[in-house]
């Protein structure tokens, strides 16, 4: 049984950096994608990035340029640098391990079977 635990969250200026980091304890396949999300009050779940099997990252657009995502798997630790954080970055920020479908690995909550418990990230202007 996997087990995800995040770190790293706090409150922060606009235009300030924090990087949060996700260590992951049991059996982690090597062949799973890695992820975080982000919900915000009264707001859906989204994705913020993710790393696939291969370990290419992807982005979302509204972190494109400021967010990035990397991974130690000796460590069976996922990071998230952020920079250039902005009030709407505020949100609760989950690590997430799922599966892949022929290689492919999506920013879907469907596709996501084990999450952390979430670190808060508050940025105010």
């Amino acid at each position: 049984q996997v087990q995800l635990v995040e770190s790293g969250g706090g409150s922060v200026q606009s235009g300030g950096s924090l990087r949060l980091s996700c260590a992951a304890s049991g059996y982690v396949y090597s062949r799973t994608c890695m992820a975080w999300f982000r919900q915000a009050p009264g707001k859906e779940r989204e994705g913020v990035a993710l790393i696939d099997i291969y370990g290419s990252a992807t982005h979302a657009d509204t972190v494109k340029g400021r967010f990035t995502i990397s991974q130690d798997n000796a460590k069976n630790t996922l990071y998230l640098q952020m920079n250039s954080l902005k009030p709407e970055d505020t949100a609760m920020y989950y690590c997430a391990a799922g599966r892949q479908y022929g290689g492919i690995c999506a920013m879907s909550v469907a596709r996501f079977d084990y999450w952390g418990q979430g670190t808060q990230v508050t940025v105010s202007s």
